[in-house]
Parts: structure tokens; sequence; C-alpha cells
């Protein structure tokens, strides 16, 4: 029974880990063909900006399913002290990157902005507002 219940939450680990792949792919690509539909109709500058803001939420997006089957399969399968502490550091970098990912999406740390306000990264996202 314990045997059964393990190969199912190593099942689901790797499930989640490989969603979180998809969805970096996925969001890759719906990025790359938005921003090579748009790139003719507008500025050069603001549909690199448009497309690389994108591809970042899809890999932060992705990198918080990849830590979920991660802290899933080492934590529950694998109950070894060495597994907890290489899981640890997984989760760092992941965080890291994470971090440093929505710096550069935000323009500004995620502690600057005012609490359930949220502002647009592109003045073309928000036309109503003069710049």
């Amino acid at each position: 029974m314990r045997t059964q219940f393990l190969q199912a939450i190593e099942v689901t680990g790797l499930a989640i880990e490989i969603f979180g792949v998809l969805v970096i792919l996925v969001g890759c690509c719906f990025s790359t063909g938005k921003f090579l539909a748009t790139y003719r109709q507008l500025p050069g500058a603001e549909s690199f900006r448009n497309f690389r803001q994108q591809l970042g939420r899809a890999i932060i997006l992705g990198l918080e399913f990849l830590i979920a089957g991660d802290i899933i399969r080492t934590v529950i399968v694998s109950e070894s002290l060495e597994n907890v502490g290489i899981l640890a550091l997984i989760i760092l970098m992941r965080a890291f990157l994470s971090f440093t990912l929505e710096m550069e999406i935000e323009g500004q740390l995620p502690w600057s902005r005012a609490p359930g306000k949220r502002e647009p990264a592109t003045p073309a996202a928000n036309p109503g507002r003069n710049n």
C-alpha cells in the first residue's frame, strides 16, 4: 500500500514538472507568435518589450510548477537529508530567477508597488493615460 502511494506521488510530481515545462514552451511559442504578428504594427522597442514581458511571465509561471513538482517528489518520496538540501538549493535558484524576472517585467521591486495597484508596464497597455 505504501509503495503504491509513493509511486502515485512520484508520478504526480513528475506530471506537475512536465506541465511546468509545457507552460514554458507554450508561453514561448505564444509570445513569439504574438511578437511576429505585431512587429510591423508597433514601434520596434515597444513590441520587443511586450515580447520580453510575455515570455518572462510564461517562464515565471512554469518555474512555479517546476518548484511544486520538485517539492512533492523530494519531500514526500525521497526523505533523505541530502535530497532535502539539494531541493533547498534548487528552490533558492529558481526563486531568485523568478524574482529577477519579475523585477525585469515590472521594472520595480515587488514591495515598491502600492497594494492592490498594478501599473501597466508599457504605455500602450493604458491608452487613456497621458504620458
